[in-house]
């Protein structure tokens, strides 16, 4: 009771202030019209002019939010070196954490104070049919994450941390399979489907002004009903399982203690609070992308 009294009361303040902060996330393989590993790939062509896009769909979350009245953000690079958004181009009314080494990765700076999270640019967890550009966190590295026992995407594991602070997920961005993801899980998200998958390397995409449009739309709807969302909260203790795709990063990751090497592949740990797991799980990728190096 004490838990609800609290997001309650917060939401009653910013009625009454007419202040509310929102937390987002942005990923790259979910943005408008990508549907290829070039077009997030530094080192391709490609890659600027989806870095355009990538900012683009930020700022058409941001002016959605606006419109029903947020007036406070912070934008974390999410995507590879997490370098990729335009600052210059980005919406006057954000800050933007850029750079990857950070304890709390997709969700850096992520806390109590905000009152909602937008995933902007996320794609589905590696295996998930074809879900366009498929992955689980490291996409070279990992198979699948398991979150007391059950398999979990990037959308899903980052909500467990928002929910340790009370803050809902209120929009989701990237393809039918994402989203659809998201709407089991996240009770009264908004979903912007901004392509539908046909395969892991291709994707029927809106065109960038239809999907801004619709990604105002929803991020609007998101903030109209955010009193009235609820956080997505695992249960403690936490367990995560990591099975890597070789048996180099599990060996790397089998050197402290609490890292359980629980098959030829697979890291095992636990902690009783979800944010502690939650760092841990970056170190684990941390340790194993050390040993693929």
């Amino acid at each position: 009771m004490a838990v609800v009294a609290g997001i309650a009361g917060r939401h009653a303040t910013w009625r009454c202030m007419n202040i509310m902060k929102v937390f987002i996330s942005v990923d790259m393989e979910g943005i408008t019209g990508v549907s290829v590993s070039a077009h997030v790939n530094s080192a391709e062509s490609d890659y600027q002019r989806f870095r355009k896009l990538m900012t683009r769909d930020v700022n058409a979350a941001i002016e959605g939010a606006i419109e029903a009245g947020a007036t406070g953000f912070v934008v974390n690079d999410s995507h590879g070196p997490m370098t990729n958004i335009l600052i210059e181009e980005l919406h006057n009314d954000a800050r933007l954490i850029s750079g990857n080494k950070k304890h709390l990765g997709q969700m850096e700076g992520i806390g109590k104070d905000f009152d909602l999270v937008f995933l902007v640019g996320y794609h589905d967890r590696e295996g998930s049919y074809d879900a366009v550009l498929n992955h689980s966190f490291y996409g070279r590295m990992v198979l699948e994450i398991r979150c007391n026992g059950e398999p979990m995407g990037e959308a899903a594991v980052n909500a467990g941390a928002a929910g340790h602070f009370g803050v809902p997920i209120g929009l989701v961005t990237g393809d039918n399979l994402v989203c659809a993801d998201a709407a089991k899980r996240f009770t009264g998200v908004e979903t912007a489907v901004v392509k539908d998958a046909i395969s892991r390397f291709s994707a029927c995409s809106l065109t960038p002004a239809q999907s801004q449009t619709l990604i105002r739309q929803r991020a609007k709807a998101a903030v109209e009903k955010a009193a009235s969302l609820v956080p997505y909260r695992i249960k403690t203790p936490v367990t995560f399982e990591v099975d890597f795709k070789s048996t180099a990063e599990a060996y790397a990751c089998d050197v402290f203690p609490e890292l359980k090497r629980t098959g030829p592949r697979t890291i095992a740990f636990s902690a009783v609070d979800y944010l502690t797991a939650y760092k841990i799980l970056w170190g684990v990728f941390n340790l194993g992308a050390s040993a693929t190096r």
